[in-house]
């Protein structure tokens, strides 16, 4: 059997542990020399292999590849770019498929979310039918923890680890001043349809903070909501809110749309926050402060989970052994086998049970009012914080590698996205 060369692309927003899959990837693949030549990555995602702008991964030491696991962001670049319907778009996908040819790639890596599922299985389908096999295989990634199949997704884990802190020593800030100054605290984190990172914000519950959280899976009611928030302000004095940005009323607007949409197509979101905040000050009239996440939240690799960190690399790696053993359009995944003590394992499940999929936050997570979570929840949760990964530091600051990410020489005619 001839070796052909990999194709790594990392895709949609980054993460703080997407880097560690990336790296699991690419030393798993160095073990597979006999099958596996030179991996190659994208620069900027898929946009990379649609204008043949490879990156060698053959020239990076093994230690700047190591030292992958504890770098936060996209060390090839990621994008927002969506491979249309094969219909709609198919010289995009004609495009891949010739460039893979002419750098004799056979092996398709893709990390990223649904949208990159998706692709991933279009890209897996039509190799097939023009008669150059491809094997495509999703690499999971994504903050939104919405991946179906998969018990859970790297990158979550960290996020709900750092809002769960930033929630708790923001609310610990609010109580202190409660009694003469600010008295509500407003914290919008990450999640346009699936509430799971609200969902972490909500464990400061546990520490006896007094918290109330919008879930995207329950339909905004105001007067509910400032009842709630009136009702801790009068028990404690103060009161912590945990707003996802995908929070929405009946109508199904959102709270935060802002009347833009990104390259995938979905609403630009992101000043919720305020909204309720201001809400708020307007029904109770009390002090606010509020905060946005934001990149803070995905990009946080200084507190990142330890298990987050080790399903990243491992997802990583069970890929090319997927690959290897000749496994063809699937996803690995994460099982759980116990949250108590928390036992997990690699599967894998077919793409085409992922792509399109969208998992959300079961009802019986939520507590019955809405604005909390339930043990069930916090017992799926936990496990994804535990453990501290820190990443080397010097001269007080965390030490992230950057790459060479050295060019392929170009063999094909330019092409016009």
């Amino acid at each position: 059997m001839e070796k052909k060369n990999a194709f790594y692309a990392q895709s949609g927003g980054v993460t703080a542990v997407i880097n560690a899959s990336a790296s699991g990837v690419i030393e798993t693949a160095r073990k597979h020399a006999d099958k596996i030549g030179t991996v190659y990555a994208g620069r900027n995602g898929i946009i990379g292999a649609l204008t043949e702008d490879l990156i060698d991964t053959a020239l990076e030491s093994a230690d700047d590849i190591a030292a992958l696991r504890h770098t936060p962001s996209g060390g090839f670049g990621s994008c927002r770019f969506k491979l249309k319907s094969l219909e709609a778009n198919k010289r995009e996908y004609e495009r891949l498929i010739e460039v893979f040819k002419a750098h004799n790639i056979g092996y398709f890596f893709y990390n990223g979310g649904g949208d990159s599922a998706d692709t991933c299985y279009k890209v897996s389908q039509l190799s097939e039918a023009m008669g150059y096999p491809i094997q495509a295989i999703h690499v999971p990634k994504t903050v939104d923890n919405d991946l179906p199949i998969t018990d859970n997704c790297p990158g979550f884990g960290s996020v709900a680890k750092y809002i769960a802190v930033s929630t708790l020593e923001a609310s610990f800030d609010v109580k202190s001043m409660a009694k003469t100054s600010t008295k509500l605290f407003v914290i919008e984190v990450m999640g346009r349809h699936a509430g799971w990172i609200a969902a972490a914000g909500a464990l400061v519950a546990d520490q006896g903070i007094p918290v109330v959280t919008l879930f995207p899976e329950i339909e905004f009611n105001e007067e509910k909501f400032i009842d709630k928030v009136q009702l801790m302000v009068q028990k404690f004095g103060y009161c912590t809110v945990v707003v996802s940005e995908g929070c929405h009323y009946p109508d199904g607007r959102f709270l935060a749309e802002q009347g833009t949409r990104d390259a995938f197509g979905h609403a630009q979101l992101g000043g919720a926050a305020p909204v309720v905040a201001n809400m708020v000050k307007a029904r109770l009239g009390l002090k606010f402060h509020w905060a946005v996440a934001d990149y803070l939240q995905r990009a946080a690799r200084h507190i990142a989970s330890k298990s987050d960190v080790e399903q990243a690399y491992a997802l990583g790696q069970a890929a090319v052994e997927l690959a290897v053993a000749g496994h063809n359009s699937v996803m690995p995944t994460v099982v759980r086998k116990s949250s108590k003590p928390y036992v997990w394992e690699i599967g894998h499940a077919p793409l085409s049970q992922v792509a399109n999929v969208e998992k959300f936050m079961p009802r019986d997570f939520i507590s019955d009012d809405g604005f909390g979570i339930t043990d069930k929840c916090r017992e799926y949760l936990y496990p994804l914080i535990q453990g501290e990964d820190y990443p080397p530091y010097e001269n007080g600051m965390p030490k992230y590698v950057t790459l060479k990410n050295q060019s392929v020489a170009k063999k094909l005619a330019a092409f016009e996205l």
